[in-house]
C-alpha cells in the first residue's frame, strides 16, 4: 500500500511541476523532472519513510541516503550547487537559469501536491535563511518573489 501512495504522490507532483515549468519556460525540464525518484535506491526508501508503518533508525538512515543521492543527481536542487572545500568551507556555485526556474516550478508543485498552494513564496521566505545559495541565484530568486 506505501508503493501505491507513493506513486499517486509522485504522479500529482511531477504533474504539477511540469505545469509550473511550462510556465516557467522550461518543458523539458517538467517532462524529466524528478526521473530519478523511480530508481528503487530513492523510490523504497522515500515510500518506506513517508508511507511506511514506523520511521525507524533504519528507514532514516535509507532516507537520508536517498536524499542525497536525490539531491547530487537533480540540478534543481540548491544542494547540487554547494561546494564541499578542502578546508571545511562551502563554495556556493551560481545556478543556471534553467535550474533556477525547475526549482521555482519544484517548490510550486510540491506545494500543490502537499497543500493544494501554488504559491511558493511563503515557504520560500520562512526557509530563506538554512537555502544556501549563490548571491546571483538569490537575487534572481528573489527578483520573483
Amino acid at each position: 500500500m506505501r508503493h501505491l501512495r507513493y506513486a499517486k504522490y509522485i504522479v500529482r507532483h511531477r504533474w504539477f511541476v511540469f505545469v509550473a515549468c511550462c510556465r516557467m519556460g522550461v518543458p523539458w525540464l517538467g517532462i524529466t523532472h524528478d526521473l530519478s525518484k523511480l530508481r528503487w535506491s530513492e523510490w523504497k526508501p522515500y515510500a518506506d519513510s513517508f508511507y511506511g508503518p514506523e520511521r525507524t533508525p533504519d528507514v532514516q538512515a535509507a532516507f537520508d541516503l536517498a536524499w542525497l543521492l536525490h539531491q547530487n543527481r537533480n540540478k534543481h536542487h540548491w544542494q547540487f550547487w554547494m561546494l564541499p572545500e578542502d578546508d571545511g568551507g562551502t563554495k556556493l556555485i551560481p545556478m543556471p537559469d534553467r535550474y533556477r526556474r525547475e526549482m521555482v516550478a519544484d517548490w510550486t508543485g510540491a506545494g500543490q501536491a502537499i497543500t493544494g498552494r501554488k504559491d511558493w513564496r511563503p515557504w520560500y521566505i520562512a526557509n530563506r535563511a538554512i537555502i544556501q545559495l549563490h548571491a546571483d541565484t538569490r537575487a534572481w530568486i528573489e527578483g520573483q518573489t
